[in-house]
């Protein structure tokens, strides 16, 4: 089958640099390594090059790291450069991560002036003993003043919050989300918390020194975050996403539904033309590497038809709207049946699917174990 590829519409460009590293914490990131941000914008200047052209685009994405840890200098230039080489269009959303600890009024005034129309806030919690055993460096007080200073210039705020964290029982999670809600962000998302290979807390877990929550805790607060926010008015919209209507992130939705994107910057990913490449995840190898003028990617490769397929369907999956079958034929030239039949039917009669002539998906006791159910059909 031909497939016609479109031009990117999205770009996500990741900004390394924090204050400390969260013992959690398994992003591509230098903490303490301020003296890094003049080489950063110049090789991100030099890679932005490679596009030759400026380019009209929809959604803009600015992660990290903490985008908010630069300078006001060193952001006034990073939105410089992205304003040189992309056209926001007038409806598009421009995302910028954020921690509420450092973030000060002239910070939002600049972020606002750039065009920011969209703040992910890392609040994780609203407890201050898990907040201190997360590592965090901000407290509650923080969260709400970031919150009330950012409504000044920017009326599209996110919350991202961790559960399932050290020490964190069903309560304290509920009291978290009561904060939450009490603060009216446009957008909530939910994380339980894993252990990866390579943090502090996998060598603490390791060691013994910390333990993961029970498999049931971390059911119940799954589902105390999906009853509570819908209740509140929040629509999930993926798994780990809940917005009021007409906030979703457009950005996300991008990845979601298998739709190409631009990436720059140390560790970033990017879908272009069938192809995935993610840069180099060592700041330090991708800085010299387009200072020497070699390429930053660490890995690329070009999808067959039928990987393309069923990565988009395993991607649409984690939206609750599910996988529309005949957009799904169209996009992809696969029909779900003959692709994955067999599998769905097993998690059909397991409850765990739901099938109708128009979608697939995962149904609410599916969401709980959703990372198995996708991991099947890959």
């Amino acid at each position: 089958m031909t497939v016609d590829f479109p031009e990117p519409r999205a770009v996500y460009v990741h900004v390394p640099f924090c204050a400390h590293r969260c013992g959690y914490c398994d992003f591509t990131l230098v903490a303490g390594r301020d003296d890094l941000v003049d080489r950063y914008l110049a090789a991100l200047e030099v890679e932005l090059q490679s596009l030759g052209t400026r380019r009209p685009i929809e959604t803009l994405f600015f992660g990290g790291g903490t985008p908010t840890h630069l300078s006001m200098s060193a952001l006034s230039r990073l939105m410089d450069l992205l304003q040189r080489w992309f056209e926001l269009s007038a409806d598009g959303e421009f995302s910028v991560e954020a921690n509420p600890a450092g973030l000060g009024t002239d910070k939002i005034h600049l972020l606002a002036d750039a065009g920011v129309n969209r703040v992910s806030l890392g609040a994780q919690s609203f407890d201050t003993g898990v907040l201190r055993r997360l590592e965090r460096d901000h407290r509650s007080a923080d969260i709400l003043r970031a919150i009330e200073r950012l409504r000044m210039r920017i009326d599209n705020v996110s919350l991202d919050l961790i559960f399932a964290a050290p020490g964190q029982s069903l309560d304290l999670w509920n009291e978290t989300l009561d904060a939450a809600l009490a603060a009216a962000p446009q957008h909530i998302s939910t994380y339980g918390l894993t252990f990866e290979k390579g943090t502090a807390f996998w060598s603490r877990l390791r060691k013994g020194t910390l333990r993961k929550a029970p498999e049931e805790l971390e059911r119940a607060m799954y589902a105390a975050a999906m009853d509570r926010l819908a209740t509140a008015g929040y629509r999930q919209y993926e798994i780990s996403n809940f917005a009021q209507p007409g906030f979703e992130c457009r950005h996300n939705l991008v990845y979601w539904k298998g739709h190409p994107y631009y990436g720059f910057g140390p560790g970033a990913a990017r879908y272009l033309a069938g192809r995935r490449e993610t840069n180099h995840r060592s700041v330090t190898s991708w800085l010299k590497r387009i200072e020497t003028g070699s390429s930053p990617i660490a890995d690329s490769e070009r999808l067959f038809d039928e990987d393309r397929a069923r990565e988009q369907f395993v991607l649409g999956l984690r939206m609750t709207a599910g996988v529309e079958t005949a957009e799904f034929r169209r996009q992809t030239g696969f029909d779900i049946d003959r692709l994955a039949g067999e599998t769905i039917s097993r998690y059909r009669h397991l409850g765990l699917l739901e099938q109708t002539d128009v979608h697939i998906r995962l149904t609410r006791e599916g969401r709980f174990v959703a990372d198995t159910i996708v991991g099947d059909f890959l």
